[in-house]
């Protein structure tokens, strides 16, 4: 397949959410197909709900800072496919991706033949003998999901590209999620708050259980602060498999002042075995501290792992970590993917603290997300609201969007526009030099943007 071939493969696999698959027997099956690529290098696996790319890409920056050969998975990607593997930093090229992509479709579609032929086997002995042991080999019912086959791609590519260390970032909830079949030797939780319940279960301690999962005998577990109930939940997983966790660093300094009229904050981290004074962290919002103080405290147990990486190294990777759509500045619009209430709270938070100009809102939302109190944190402070959906089908229509504006903003000011194209471009029709675009809501719709931003003649 060519890479044009090899994206049109995998969508038509089925959104990746939609048609997910709980259970890690066919992403299993499929590396050990394979050879299982992802034995042959380190891992560190980062669960939680709001953070994990975050504090995948200050880890990255570490790591490559040091001299590392690096590999990094990470989901949902914005502009293309081929930001989802990453080694030394850099995606890997169209070419490369649809190299791997053909290897692993071949394999899965081989690994479903294979059924069909035992199944047909089967039935002939099935007649003279009984039926056969089919465990004896590998085979799949149906192909792996796209999420399991983009998976496994970057698991082959890192092995491929011998990399020494591999960051995963984990797509929903821990015990199913494909990237924990590869058992990765250190794994991290981020915060955990509600997102995804009809998947992951309605309580906080559901969630935690699903992510804690990933937590097994021998890993080296890094904890943020979690909320109290989900706290008891990661401390009963430790107990239950004899593991002591490494709860985030201390954070011991911040310091806010303005550089050519930009907010800029310094930050001071303290460790056991380090300290870390002013440190400008190269990615906006107060809530990036805690994602930098678990990246700093994985970093420095990966000395224990032989991986020479210096408090310098830390410090410059902290200052030098960008991750696309989150709290990012491109082309003078602010894009947040504030898709859950955390995100969103984040996000009010940062809006509260350093932007005083009138806000223009580009939103649009999927329908499984929590509207109600999402629309309560973020719309009243916009001026002017633009509705719009972004092209996924768990995108949610117009007509339920409307529902969720507060009682008190000015209908006036509300406009609800049919694509993602004409969203922008009425944005910027409406919003003088002095105002500010914020595109936020879904990450779906922060990729769909800087797509178009990218592709001028669409605008």
């Amino acid at each position: 397949m060519n890479f044009q071939e090899s994206i049109e493969y995998l969508y038509g696999l089925g959104n990746e959410v939609l048609a997910m698959k709980l259970g890690l027997e066919n992403i299993t099956k499929l590396l050990d197909a394979l050879g299982n690529p992802q034995k042959n290098y380190l891992k560190i696996q980062i669960a939680g709900t709001n953070g994990k790319g975050s504090t995948v890409a200050f880890l990255e920056s570490i790591c490559v800072s040091a001299g590392i050969k690096t590999g990094a998975t990470t989901s949902p990607h914005l502009i293309s496919i081929t930001e989802r593997v990453k080694i030394g930093g850099v995606e890997i090229s169209e070419k490369d991706f649809a190299n791997y992509a053909t290897i692993v479709r071949e394999t899965s579609e081989k690994l479903v033949e294979n059924f069909r032929f035992q199944i047909s086997n089967s039935k002939l002995e099935n007649k003279e003998s009984g039926i056969p042991n089919l465990k004896s080999e590998i085979f799949l019912e149906t192909v792996p999901t796209f999420f399991e086959q983009v998976t496994a791609i970057a698991l082959l590519a890192f092995d491929d590209n011998k990399v020494e260390l591999a960051i995963l970032e984990t797509g929903i909830g821990g015990r199913f999620d494909a990237t924990t079949a590869a058992n990765a030797e250190i794994v991290a939780i981020t915060p955990i708050d509600l997102d995804h319940q009809k998947i992951l279960g309605e309580s906080l301690a559901e969630i935690a259980a699903e992510k804690a999962a990933i937590i097994r005998k021998d890993t080296k577990v890094f904890v943020a602060p979690q909320k109290k109930e989900v706290e008891k939940v990661i401390y009963g997983k430790c107990r239950e498999v004899q593991v002591e966790p490494t709860w985030a660093t201390e954070i011991i300094e911040t310091k806010v002042y303005s550089e050519e009229n930009y907010p800029i904050i310094s930050t001071s981290f303290k460790t056991e075995k380090d300290n870390y004074s002013k440190v400008v962290l190269g990615l906006n919002g107060r809530h990036q501290f805690i994602n930098a103080s678990l990246a700093i405290g994985i970093a420095e147990t990966l000395r224990e792992f032989d991986f020479k990486i210096s408090n310098q190294d830390i410090w410059l990777g902290l200052e030098t970590a960008r991750h696309r759509g989150r709290l990012e500045f491109y082309e003078g619009i602010l894009f947040d993917g504030a898709h859950n209430v955390a995100g969103a709270i984040a996000l009010r938070e940062y809006l509260n603290e350093f932007i005083n100009q009138p806000i223009t809102m580009i939103f649009g939302a999927m329908r499984d997300k929590n509207l109600t109190e999402i629309a309560q944190i973020l719309f009243m402070k916009a001026d002017k609201l633009i509705f719009t959906k972004p092209d996924n089908p768990r995108s949610m229509e117009m007509a339920e969007l409307l529902k969720f504006v507060p009682k008190n903003f000015d209908r006036e000011n509300v406009i609800v526009t049919e694509t993602v194209a004409d969203a922008l471009n009425t944005a910027k029709k409406i919003t003088n030099e002095n105002e500010l675009i914020l595109v936020t809501g879904s990450l779906y719709l922060v990729g769909e943007v800087q797509k178009i931003m990218n592709n001028k003649s669409e605008i």
